[in-house]
């Protein structure tokens, strides 16, 4: 699965993840072992130890109180309505992902905490509940009034409550996509073996050509799809 921490980074700031600077070469094989041994966990696979213990650091730390993500919550199913049989962004872990981004990421949560509190004070003004206790319809109508933006202005001089839900919207949609739930819902299956028979015969007869029959004997049986090819020392194939 990707990176999904990275690919948010990529799709929200429109730059490449920074790459982590190694000081030295070390190739103390104790050392290699050791960090071999810390990313043989499945859910941090690959990362180093500057990255686990990052991890770790902001995991411990807290951006959203309760209410906020119940928020975060509503939101994001009203941006990215659940499917069957997958499930949608909770499934998804999108709020949890939301979080852990604004505080990767310091500098998204002054807009992520300004637009929770505009949703908020907009919903309690126009219908007199929060926004997460507001029904559906009253969430798309307060959602309506900031779900587009005028690209003829720089996003980061709109309102804060355009900018909000621009970023949620990147986020919910990239998050779900990124995990588990999301991926199943696409249908993909990533590289999976096939069988090829070799080009259409049609299209041989279009363009003139043929196989010779000794390499197709030899390369388009797929009973034998499983051996290993072997060649002379002149390179010719033998099976």
């Amino acid at each position: 699965m990707m990176d999904r921490r990275k690919s948010i980074q990529t799709i929200i700031l429109g730059a490449g993840a920074s790459a982590l600077a190694f000081h030295g070469c070390k190739t103390d094989e104790s050392k290699i072992n050791e960090e071999i041994s810390a990313t043989t966990d499945t859910k941090y696979f690959g990362r180093t130890h500057e990255e686990l213990e990052r991890i770790e650091k902001l995991n411990a730390e807290q951006l959203f109180n309760e209410h906020e993500m119940g928020t975060i919550a509503a939101l994001s199913v009203v941006i990215l309505p659940p499917k069957e049989p997958h499930g949608g962004p909770i499934e998804a872990n999108v709020p949890e992902l939301v979080e852990f981004m604004g505080k990767d990421i310091p500098e998204m949560a002054p807009t992520l905490l300004g637009g929770l509190m505009w949703l908020d004070h907009k919903s309690n003004t126009e219908f007199g509940t929060e926004f997460k206790s507001a029904t559906l319809e009253q969430q798309k109508q307060i959602l309506d009034t900031i779900c587009y933006h005028d690209t003829e202005v720089p996003l980061d001089e709109q309102p804060l409550e355009i900018q909000f839900f621009y970023l949620m919207r990147g986020l919910t949609v990239t998050g779900y996509y990124t995990s588990k739930v999301g991926i199943a819902d696409l249908g993909y299956k990533g590289n999976m073996p096939n069988v090829w028979d070799g080009v259409p015969q049609d299209v041989l007869d279009q363009h003139g050509v043929a196989y010779d029959p000794e390499w197709i004997a030899k390369c388009i049986d797929q009973s034998t799809r499983g051996t290993i090819a072997t060649w002379d020392e002149n390179g010719n194939l033998l099976t």
